[in-house]
């Protein structure tokens, strides 16, 4: 796995919380929060995250641990929990629905014979 440069991570961070305290001094300025959504999108795609606050979260956790310990919390988290259902067993999956029909319904005919 890649991981960002740790100063580029700690820059966007700082960057991110700054932007942060000024939204929530005047959260009614677009500019303001333009700017800061913007940030957060920046360290989400920074972090591979989906949320800014995730990406907030991850980049702290990042910066406090080496890249080493982070890979490693990075794969136990994407791990299934030991008391987590796996999903239906391969015989208990639901099978595929049929295809639907286009066009008339079909009239069933029988033939005079199978009377």
């Amino acid at each position: 796995m890649l991981l960002p440069a740790r100063a580029e991570v700690a820059r966007q961070l700082r960057r991110y919380r700054a932007w942060e305290r000024v939204m929530l001094a005047a959260p009614t300025d677009r500019t303001v929060r333009t700017t800061f959504e913007d940030s957060g999108y920046t360290l989400c795609v920074l972090m591979g995250k989906r949320c800014a606050r995730e990406a907030a979260d991850a980049a702290e956790r990042y910066l406090r641990t080496s890249p080493v310990t982070h890979l490693q919390e990075q794969d136990e988290w994407s791990r299934p929990a030991v008391n987590e259902w796996p999903g239906p067993a391969a015989n208990d999956r639901l099978r595929p629905a049929a295809p639907a029909r286009r066009g008339p319904p079909s009239i069933e005919r029988r033939s005079p014979a199978g009377r």
